[in-house]
């Protein structure tokens, strides 16, 4: 009788942690389902009224999938296909928001993930390795700086870049913003980054250098390869926050073509208010390489979010 009624207990509480997964993945995937959706209906159908969750019934039937009106008109008119023989796919993306602000992004996010990944690796291999004056207090300074949010900090930076310009200075807006992102998200992966080499034994170094290996060699060899889903998991965490930034590339960099993918969403959307299929259609394509990205590294990501930051 008690056996059985544990197993009622453990069969309850599974049902009840399943079910709870379940509304938050559905509460999670319904706006973006629905963005899907409205991306490829048409305007008819979106300002119908009553509305309709599929635009797929008739004057007889509620529902017939033989009826369906789906429109990839946003698609086009986001993208802006035209024929080029330059192209490897026979077409070129002719949309300003794609072909100026998508490139700034591409630009903006790789090349400050890439900054953030190589000092947040030293830095944190070197607050998990030695111990030195400063040590702990410089933990907790970059741990409390991690708490102060970009937006406190906007009226400086910018200030700062008018200064820059004021005294003739080289300045430029592309590296400017870069600067400032790699800033912004350095200290929280500086943290991930020694939670990773926590979690690698030191034997293992000391083991390559009695084999014959320099310190550096045992770094490169040994450690860093171990390293690796740490690393990429930081470049992911980047990567995805510039992505999705907006007040930064607003306010702090002057000329309109170098402005991030976001600006030229927040643009796009004051031209196509009322055309609601071809926002919904720029959202989908934006959000289209962050998903990518997640789907093919996903392991990578969180196998070091679970071993390296929380034995952090």
């Amino acid at each position: 009788m008690i056996q059985k009624s544990k197993s009622f207990s453990r069969g309850a509480s599974r049902g009840l942690i399943y079910g709870t997964l379940i509304v938050i993945i559905v509460l999670n995937m319904l706006p973006i389902a629905l963005t899907l959706i409205v991306s490829f209906k048409t305007q008819e159908d979106i300002i119908r009224t009553p509305p309709q969750l599929f635009p797929c019934d008739t004057p007889t039937q509620a529902f017939d999938p033989g009826a369906c009106r789906w429109s990839v008109e946003g698609y086009e008119r986001v993208l802006m296909l035209e024929p080029s023989e330059e192209s490897i796919f026979g077409y070129a993306v002719t949309g300003r928001m794609l072909a100026t602000y998508g490139g700034n992004t591409v630009l903006y996010a790789v090349v400050a993930s890439l900054f953030v990944v190589l000092l947040a690796a030293t830095s944190g291999y070197a607050f998990s390795r030695y111990r030195f004056r400063g040590h702990g207090f410089l933990l907790t300074g970059i741990i409390a700086i991690t708490g102060v949010p970009l937006l406190t900090n906007l009226l400086a930076l910018y200030q700062m870049g008018i200064t820059i310009r004021t005294l003739d200075l080289p300045y430029d807006d592309r590296a400017f913003i870069i600067l400032i992102y790699v800033g912004f998200f350095l200290p929280l992966s500086v943290w991930i980054a020694k939670g990773f080499f926590d979690s690698i034994p030191r034997d293992l170094e000391e083991a390559a250098l009695i084999d014959g290996c320099s310190p550096l060699g045992a770094l490169f060899r040994v450690t860093m390869p171990l390293a690796t889903p740490g690393m990429i998991a930081i470049f992911m965490l980047t990567f995805v926050n510039v992505w999705n930034e907006f007040l930064a590339g607003y306010l702090l960099v002057t000329k309109n073509a170098n402005k991030p993918l976001m600006f030229g969403l927040y643009d796009f959307l004051g031209q196509n208010l009322v055309n609601l299929q071809v926002v919904a259609a720029a959202c989908a394509i934006i959000a289209l390489p962050v998903v990518i990205l997640f789907l093919f590294f996903r392991r990578s990501f969180f196998t070091a979010m679970v071993e390296g930051s929380v034995k952090g």
